[in-house]
């Protein structure tokens, strides 16, 4: 299974930050991705730099034939294309895609995987859990629902748009 995390909160080329996340779900079902599943949004505080407007998160589950390396640098053009401009770590941005899990394949290097941030961020552990509930991290063998369980003073968000563009295979 392929994760990917997707975050915008603020306008860009391809509108609102709702706009964006939908318009990303779009993008990763073409140019050698396919959209399997997609959660419904969350608009969650922000996480790491507070002082920022709030995000819309949600988490897609897709399919490629890309090995993890390229399908990051498609990551970084859909970015790219949505205006994204890496400034500041943690700052507001249009869009951020981020590899969650590939396959639970486990690497070091520049290119972590599974993400090193999953157990920390509730915006990914709730739409993970709506959209692979048996998911397991590679590492902890803990499912979304049980590290979520672990997380304490983070905002749990609120559901923005529920009907998210949703393919199973």
């Amino acid at each position: 299974m392929i994760l990917v995390g997707l975050g915008s909160n603020v306008t860009g080329p391809w509108g609102s930050p709702k706009e964006t996340v939908m318009r990303a779900l779009r993008e990763l079902d073409r140019g050698g991705t396919r959209l399997v599943r997609a959660s419904a949004l969350v608009q969650t505080s922000p996480f790491g730099k507070i002082n920022q407007p709030s995000f819309v998160n949600a988490v897609a589950r897709i399919t490629t034939a890309m090995p993890p390396a390229a399908l990051m640098l498609h990551l970084h053009d859909i970015e790219r294309l949505a205006g994204r401009r890496r400034r500041m770590r943690w700052g507001p941005r249009t869009l951020d895609l981020d590899l969650l899990d590939y396959h639970g394949l486990i690497r070091r290097g520049s290119l972590k995987l599974p993400h090193p941030g999953i157990a920390e961020r509730d915006f990914v552990l709730a739409p993970l859990m709506e959209i692979a509930p048996q998911w397991r991290h590679p590492v902890t063998r803990r499912t979304a629902q049980a590290m979520r369980r672990l997380l304490s003073g983070f905002s749990r968000g609120g559901i923005v748009f529920d009907k998210t563009p949703e393919r199973e295979s």
